[in-house]
């Protein structure tokens, strides 16, 4: 509303012309989110390493919510009690996503949401080599790294330490999305189809 009385326009002329961008946009995204393989790969890893001496990393994974207006559907109201999309995704340590998967509801679970990503198969298919670090919301298997919790000896705080320190990178990436764009952090309005 407030774009189109800015330009004078009717709302309606804004809504479409948003959508019409928007998919432009997302019409794009397999040129830009795009999982690195072979030498890149081996890059990523490098830096990863560089970052706390965790080998093997080859990207960091985490949820985040994007608050929408209220949908008819209760399944998307978060454990946190507002309505969201569950939005996972992976990014290396230039903050550049690789992978994202942002089409479920608020109350899915980020194990749910792993075990039926694309990514979850090829790492189970063993296409991509290395691992990916997450928090305690994902299952701990030979792919997907998660921390101790309770470390019961140095060498498992350690390990802890340099899981986090390695880990913050996805936690930077939400941050910064979330102050670029504000309406990621305060809430889309749309209609969900």
């Amino acid at each position: 509303m407030t774009n189109g009385d800015l330009i004078g326009i009717h709302k309606s002329t804004v809504s479409r012309i948003v959508h019409w961008v928007a998919s432009a946009i997302a019409a794009k995204r397999r040129d830009f989110v795009t999982f690195p393989v072979n030498a890149e790969l081996n890059n990523v890893k490098q830096d990863f390493y560089e970052i706390a001496g965790f080998p093997g990393v080859i990207g960091c994974i985490d949820c985040t919510h994007i608050r929408i207006i209220r949908p008819s559907a209760e399944i998307y109201r978060n454990r946190k009690g507002y309505f969201s999309i569950n939005v996972q995704a992976v990014c290396d340590t230039n903050l550049r996503i690789s992978s994202l998967v942002a089409r479920w509801p608020g109350s899915t679970h980020d194990t749910r949401i792993f075990y039926n990503s694309v990514l979850s198969m090829r790492l189970e298919n063993r296409e991509l080599n290395g691992h990916l670090l997450g928090d305690n919301g994902y299952p701990n298997l030979p792919y997907l790294l998660t921390p101790i919790l309770n470390p019961g000896n140095r060498g498992e705080q350690r390990y802890n330490i340099s899981h986090k320190t390695t880990r913050n990178t996805i936690e930077r990436l939400f941050g910064v999305l979330k102050r670029r764009f504000p309406a990621l952090h305060y809430g889309i309005r749309f209609s969900l189809r």
